[in-house]
Order: structure tokens, then sequence, then C-alpha cells
């Protein structure tokens, strides 16, 4: 489903990602580690189109279609969806309009406003929100939790085929990451859905259960395996890692604008 070969991208002048190579079937969950300022949001958000990125060298394919000629809106059309760390507020838009929006933009024949409004209340129930949520302005005068919760629920509503989660579970107390794990777990049961999760807790991996995991340090890949991957880094941290492969951790380095406008650029001659 996605394929990427060789990634390199910078920041500026800064090179961040390296040499990425990562394939993402259907149906699995790809649990992305490593420590804060090495390249794991960089990975996601070149994926989705983050103008900060320029990719310099390799590919992101996409069932075979080149991502980097897609703008942002078509590679969220194709299937690909971000949730991101820091979620923006949108003040004089509410829920409803931007996801009706949003889901129209997928259709050929726009979805009835009943079967929209079922779905809806259905999935904010589902997350235990407040209901009067589709009348609020998006984000707007959210909590942490109730921005994350509600990355999820678009996630539920516009059925991607592949979801990237930046640091979901940041900002949620224990029954809330319940919740949100569960809401994920039965999205990816229904659809097959192909994930790439960000998290630095256990907890949260031990619920969402990865089929395989990747430990990202200076922009490279350096370790991958399986869930016991995850607990082993719970447990031991990353300096036997350091040790092992000789290398040192980059300091954390993140930049201070996370929306999304045009596409990542791609500098390949």
């Amino acid at each position: 489903m996605l394929e990427i070969k060789d990634l390199h991208v910078t920041a500026g002048d800064k090179e961040i990602l390296k040499g990425i190579n990562l394939t993402v079937n259907d149906g699995e969950i790809h649990a992305i580690m490593g420590p804060n300022g090495n390249g794991k949001s960089t990975l996601l958000q070149t994926i989705m189109g983050h103008p900060s990125y320029t990719v310099t060298k390799g590919e992101i394919l996409y069932n075979g279609e080149d991502v980097l000629k897609m703008s942002v809106d078509e590679r969220s059309r194709k299937g690909i969806f971000l949730a991101m760390q820091y979620p923006k507020e949108i003040a004089g838009v509410t829920n409803s309009d931007f996801l009706r929006a949003a889901i129209n933009s997928r259709l050929e024949k726009n979805i009835s406003l009943f079967k929209f409004i079922k779905e809806i209340d259905k999935n904010i129930a589902k997350l235990k929100m407040k209901e009067d949520l589709a009348h609020r302005f998006v984000n707007d005068g959210f909590s942490g939790g109730e921005k994350k919760r509600n990355e999820i629920l678009q996630m539920m509503m516009l059925h991607p085929s592949l979801g990237m989660l930046d640091e979901i579970d940041s900002g949620l107390d224990v029954d809330a990451i319940k919740l949100v794990s569960d809401a994920i777990l039965d999205l990816k049961n229904e659809s097959n859905l192909g994930l790439m999760i960000v998290s630095h807790y256990e907890r949260f991996f031990t619920m969402i259960q990865p089929t395989h995991s990747h430990v990202i340090v200076d922009g490279k890949i350096v370790v991958e395996g399986d869930s016991e991957l995850v607990y082993k880094i719970d447990t031991d941290g990353y300096d036997w890692l350091y040790n092992e492969l000789k290398i040192q951790p980059v300091k954390e380095s993140r930049p201070l604008v996370y929306s999304l406008g045009t596409c990542a650029r791609n500098t390949r001659g």
C-alpha cells in the first residue's frame, strides 16, 4: 500500500531524514519510535505534504502512485490521513461543516444529511465527547484531550486506508486512551486500515499491539522488529541501542509551524 524508498528530507538547510525505507501494507500497525527530534514527525508530515519539508531524494508510492506529485488534498482523497500532534483551531468553522465538506469531496454524490447526522452522533457517543460537538468550531476552546479525540473522530468519519497518528495519546488520561485505542482497532478491523503510529508510551502500544516496530535515530531506521521491540525500549530505554550501534542521538529540534499547505516539494532532478 505505502512504499517509501531511500527518502531524504530537509527543513531549510538541515537534513532530517537520511534514507528511510519502509513498506506499510493493509491491516498492518507500524510503531514509529525514537528519541525526540530524530525525524519521526517529519516522516509522517512529509508523507502528508507539509510545506516546511523538502524531499531531496527518494520516492513515496501509495498504491503504485507517486505521492510527491500530489497536493495535500489529493493525498487525503486517496485515503491518507494524518492525526496531528498539535491540532489547529479553526474559529468560525463548525465540526459538522468541516467534516461534511471533507466527506463530500470524496463522493460522487453528497452524503445525505440524515446519514451524516446518524454517523457523527454514533462516533461522538463512542468517543464519549460532548453532544454539542458537531456545532462547535473545530478545536476552538477544546482541551488538549478533546483535540486529540477530535482527530480520531475525523478519521472515523473519513474512513482512510492509511492512518498516521502523531502522538495521538499525549494529553489523554487512562480512560481516554482506552476509548481512543478501541476506536482505532475497531476501524482497522472494519476496513483493514494500515496504521503508522508515533508514541513514546508502551501502555498505548500494549493496547494497539503493533505488528511492526521501527526505531528512528538521526533520520535513519536503525532497528526494526515486532511488538517485543516496543517492550524492550520501554524497559531498557535507548542506551543499549546507542552502545550496540555506536551512535549518538540528535538533540530535540522541533519546527514551530504545523499547519498544512501545499504539498512537500520534490527537488529531485
